[in-house]
This record gives structure tokens, C-alpha cells and sequence, in this order.
């Protein structure tokens, strides 16, 4: 894993950079060298700046260091990610080009200046994201990876385009003036939980979706932007009795591939079926792995008893940490102000500390993110169904009672009682379509913001729930339309940004194998009815692992990866409020109504 940075005039007249830009686009570079803190390089001209930091895992040896240029071309390479199928490209080009390195930025490099853009990202597999700049033919190209495991943000002010790893090094580059906050955007992470894809906190700076191209010529500023791969192309209706045993190989053969690294490498071991499936996967290529796992101080979210199971089955050299109120508070607002936006899953604090304890021992680490929406494994697409089919729901006028004992007790020991009352009331008798869906997944609805959207102006016929809308496919079962929904705005944007940001703060790579492509069009391509086999979210992942996990961990009710809420009242996690309140009012007080300004 890397930080990428650069900047490139626009407009066949432009200013050239000069010492003093240059000055200014290292500074912004080396914001990001928890990202790459192994080396740093520079690539510039009179039009140009491109840098980056390296994290080395695959040919540690300087002739990997990037920007990489192309010696027939010019063509100049700043990439962050892996490509897992490199080896056999670079078998294939090796015929027409001298490799330098076995780096698979290499690769990257040389095929694009055999096959062209659409041919490369045709053959490539992997997570990455990754810039290349054509001095010759004027040509800037931004690349995102399919399902969005790296980030890239751009900007484009003043007549230049800024492209970063990480925002704050856009944020670093700009001078006064140059950005300016997007009022929308946090009224959206009211909502969603996050600033959804494409915007950021700044209206000038944008995320370049998942499976996009945007190639933008420099001398004109015209931008293409176009999608290299869809997951629509993968969605069949799938059945026949052998798919368990073919998910089961297709698990192997992607955690084999991402085994590869010249550093060491070991796994997130939660204890739930997704990352002990990825450790079983392992262990059968016959590796002594190094696993690691973070419980709590409180037994009811404390999974490291079931992390420790798989352990033990598989003889892993396994490492344990125990988090408490104490040391999660003192960390929190620091971990999530890393995200250089409002975010808030709490669950990144726990990422976190499970990365930190992992870095200390390897500099890679496989996770099992990925196969709740690749195999419908949330527990909300059942409460979901069970609310659309009620024919009888109770009167609006009940609304603030319910949403009063879910913040009243939100946080309290009572919960169990008052607060699932009221969500109990909510799902089933008065929520429906995306206000229900916003509900549960812990945002505010559409009519619990008045207050913030006449603070910050929000037109009236402003849609809230755009992001969802944009991917809301009615034509496909109700469950398969939840995760497809999920894996193109709560995966990306929640998710992995989660896992990105908290592993990078510690400089430790993660990789997903549940996400390679193949597994993606597997699980999208076969029926609803085998995903859910024998009733069961998930049912086709927890079937291919029969023969290599305990009946304890299959059988066992899920568990999401989240810090004891109800139990802690520290830091951001105090009662009264949602964490994605909390964060909002402490990070950018500034920016959000006074407290005697907002009435929910």
C-alpha cells in the first residue's frame, strides 16, 4: 500500500510549476507518509507534479521506488495497491519489454503501453488505484479499482487538477480560499453515515467512483469519465447442487493469490464465519499464519473466545488484545479525524487497534470484509422484508415517542427493553422505503434534519436519499436488491474506507479476498435461493465451510465488529446523541447549529 500526490496544469497555456509549487506539492506528498513511510520519489516537468510514498511489500529493492516512467514512452506511473495476477502479465510482456523489477507497478507501466487503458484494466486483478501522465500526448489518467478498496480524491480549481491518496493532501496543497465546504455534504452524512461517493467535504474535491476511468486531456481540460466494469454483467440466477464446493475453491485460490507478498503477512481473525473462512483458506496451503483479534471489555461483544476456536483448530501463532472504555476513548477522536471527514462508523476505533497490534508483527494482513454483501449476510435485509409486508402501521403522530426512547436510552441499560421497543415500532409500523432503510442503518431520516437543513440553506426539493436512489434496483429480488445497493454505497464508502484509513494510520497493508473479482460474479451470478440455502443469510458461504470450521462458528447468531456503545459513555460515544452527531458537533462545531439550534 502507497499514498500517490500530483497536481498538472490545465490549458495548453497555463503557467508552468515552479520551485515554489513544487515546494508546496512535497509538503502536501508527504502528509501521507503513514501511507508510505518506507520511501518517498518525485516525478515533475513544467506542466507536472507527481509523487509518491511507498509502503514496500513486493520487490522491497529500490528498483521499485515510483513515480515509475516508461523508458519508450515517457508514460509516468504513481500507483497504490497490489495486482495479484501480475506475475502471469508480466510472463506475457516480458517478451516485448525489459523489466527493471518484479514489481507489479511495472507491470501496471508496460501494459498500458502494449494494450492501452481499456485492455489493461481488462486483465488486470486486484485492488489499486493508480495515475498515469502522458507528457507526449498531453493525457492524465485516474483509475479506481472495481469495487473501490483504494481511495482516490481529485480537485480541480485555478485552472490545474490536484489528485491525492488522502484528502488532507489536497487540503495541505490549497492556499486560502482555494476550497470551500460543502453544506450538503454533511447534511448527507446525517444520513448515510458518511460523505457518499462523489463528493467530499469540499465542493471543489471529489472520490472518483469504483471501476471508473477519468482520462482528462491537459491542454483542453475535457474530461471523460467512463465505467471499465459493472457489477450488472454478473447477476444471473445461478443453481446447481456443486456451488458450495466451487465457492470453497474459488476461496482458496483467492487467498493463495493474495498470500504473496516479499514482507511478512498475517490475518484479522474475528471469530465470525467471514475471516475464519479466509483463515482456513490459508491454512490449507500449508502456511503457519499469524492471526490477530481484538475483544472487549465486555462479554457480550467480546468475540475472541470464537477467534481463538479457529485458532487452535488451525494452529495459528495467534495474538489477542483486550480494548477497553479507557483506551478507546482517549483514541477515538484522533482515529476518526484521520478520515479527514465526517465518518461515523464507530467500528473504526476497534479496526484500528486490531491493525495496530497486527503491524507490530507483520506488514500485510488479510481481512474477511466483503462477504456480507457479496453473500447476504446482514441481519437488517430481514428486518427490512418484514416491514415493507406489514399491511398495518401505526400513525405518524407515534413518530417522536419512538425516536425519543431510542435517544433516551440509546446508551442506557435499559436498552433492551425501551430502545428495542422503539425500534421494534419504527421497523414494523411506521418507516417504509428508504426511510426505513436509513433507520437501519443508523442515519437520520429525511424529516429529522429540518433543523439542519434550514441551517445550512439545503433547497427544498433536495433529494436525501439520492445515493441510495441511484442504486435502488427494484427489478431484482428484495434481498439481492439490499446488497446490491450495499456493495455500491455502504461497501465503499463505509466499509472499506473504514478498513483503508485505520490500517494506513499504522502503515499495514489489508487485502480482501472476498472481493476478488471472481468471487464477486459468484456470488452475484448465482440465485437468491442458493445465497439464502436452507433459509440462512449467507447460507452458501457457511455450507463450503462445513467441512473446515466448528458447527460453533457457522451456527452461531451474527455479531457486527462494533464497540460496546451501551455500556461505554466516553468521548464521542456519550449518551444523547448518534456517534455520526457526536463526530459532527466535536469535529466541525463550526459548521453545524449551535446546540439550542437542533430539536430532534
Amino acid at each position: 500500500m502507497c499514498g500517490l500526490f500530483g497536481v498538472v496544469r490545465l490549458g495548453s497555456n497555463s503557467r508552468p510549476i515552479d520551485e515554489q509549487t513544487r515546494a508546496r506539492a512535497r509538503r502536501a506528498l508527504h502528509t501521507l507518509e503513514h501511507r508510505g513511510p518506507d520511501a518517498w520519489g518525485e516525478w515533475y516537468d513544467e506542466r507536472a507534479y507527481i509523487g509518491h510514498r511507498r509502503l514496500s511489500i513486493i520487490d522491497t529493492s529500490t528498483h521499485g521506488l515510483q513515480p515509475m516512467v516508461q523508458n519508450r514512452s515517457g508514460h509516468v506511473l504513481s500507483f497504490n495497491g497490489e495486482i495479484y495476477n501480475f506475475a502471469s502479465l508480466r510472463d506475457e510482456l516480458v517478451r516485448d519489454y525489459d523489466f527493471e523489477s518484479f514489481t507489479d507497478s511495472e507491470v501496471l507501466l508496460h501494459g498500458y503501453n502494449k494494450w492501452g487503458m481499456s485492455g489493461l484494466l481488462e486483465r488486470i486483478e486486484g485492488m489499486f488505484a493508480f495515475v498515469i501522465y502522458d507528457p507526449r500526448q498531453r493525457k492524465l489518467h485516474l483509475v479506481r479499482d472495481r469495487v473501490g478498496i483504494k481511495p482516490l480524491y481529485y480537485g480541480i480549481w485555478s485552472s490545474q487538477i490536484t489528485f491525492a491518496s488522502e484528502l488532507k493532501a489536497i487540503v495541505e496543497f490549497s492556499e486560502l480560499g482555494d476550497l470551500e465546504h460543502d453544506t450538503t455534504a454533511l447534511y448527507d452524512f446525517l444520513t448515510y453515515g458518511y460523505v457518499p461517493t462523489p463528493k467530499s467535504l469540499y465542493r471543489q474535491v471529489q472520490k472518483l467512483p469504483a471501476a471508473r476511468h477519468l482520462e482528462i486531456d491537459v491542454d483542453t481540460g475535457i474530461r471523460r469519465e467512463t465505467a471499465y466494469w459493472s457489477l450488472n454483467d454478473s447477476i444471473d440466477n445461478v443453481e446447481n447442487p456443486g456451488l458450495s464446493e466451487e465457492l470453497n475453491h474459488l476461496l482458496k485460490t483467492s487467498v493463495n493469490e493474495q498470500m504473496v507478498a516479499d514482507v511478512p503477512l498475517g490475518f484479522f481473525l474475528s471469530g465470525g464465519i467471514d475471516s475464519s473462512a479466509v483463515t482456513a483458506a490459508a491454512a490449507y496451503h500449508g502456511a503457519r499464519q499469524k492471526t490477530f483479534s481484538i475483544g472487549f471489555d465486555s462479554e457480550r461483544y467480546d468475540e475472541t473466545p470464537f477467534a481463538q476456536m479457529v485458532a487452535d483448530r488451525y494452529e495459528t501463532d495467534h495474538l489477542r488484545s483486550i480494548l477497553s472504555e479507557e483506551a478507546s476513548g482517549a483514541i477515538a477522536e484522533d482515529v476518526i479525524r484521520n478520515y479527514d471527514e465526517p465518518f461515523a462508523d464507530s467500528s473504526a476505533v476497534p479496526t484500528y487497534f486490531v491493525s495496530k497490534l497486527a503491524a507490530e508483527s507483520v506488514k500485510v494482513a488479510l481481512t474477511g470484509d466483503g462477504g456480507d454483501e457479496v453473500f447476504c449476510g446482514y441481519n437488517w435485509y430481514r428486518r427490512f422484508a418484514r416491514a415493507q409486508g406489514r399491511m398495518v402501521r401505526f400513525p405518524q403522530f407515534v413518530q417522536p415517542l419512538t425516536r425519543y426512547l431510542r435517544r433516551r436510552n440509546g446508551h442506557s441499560e435499559r436498552r433492551p427493553i425501551s430502545a428495542r421497543l422503539s425500534e421494534r415500532l419504527e421497523y414494523d409500523h411506521l418507516l417504509t422505503g428508504f426511510d426505513l432503510y436509513a433507520r437501519l442503518m443508523g442515519g437520520l431520516i429525511a424529516r429529522e434534519k429540518s433543523n439542519y437543513r434550514r441551517f445550512w440553506e439545503i433547497p427544498d426539493d433536495y433529494d436525501d436519499y439520492w445515493q441510495y436512489r441511484a442504486f435502488y434496483r427494484e427489478d431484482l429480488p428484495l434481498f439481492t436488491r439490499m446488497q446490491y445497493l450495499d456493495f455500491h454505497t455502504y461497501l465503499p464508502d463505509d466499509i472499506l474506507t473504514k478498513v483503508d484509513r485505520a490500517s494506513m494510520m499504522v502503515s499495514l497493508e489489508t487485502r480482501v479476498p472476498l472481493l476478488s473479482t471472481p468471487i464477486i460474479e459468484f456470488g452475484f451470478g448465482i440465485s437468491e435461493r442458493s445465497r439464502l440455502l436452507n433459509g440462512r443469510l449467507k447460507g452458501v458461504l457457511v455450507a463450503s465451510q462445513r467441512n473446515e470450521l466448528p458447527s460453533a462458528i457457522l451456527d452461531r447468531p451474527k455479531k457486527g465488529f462494533s464497540v460496546p456503545k451501551q455500556q461505554w459513555s466516553s468521548g464521542l460515544f456519550l449518551k444523547g446523541r448518534t456517534f455520526g452527531e457526536n463526530t459532527l458537533h466535536q469535529m466541525y462545531g463550526e459548521l453545524v447549529p449551535n446546540e439550542a439550534g437542533i430539536a430532534l
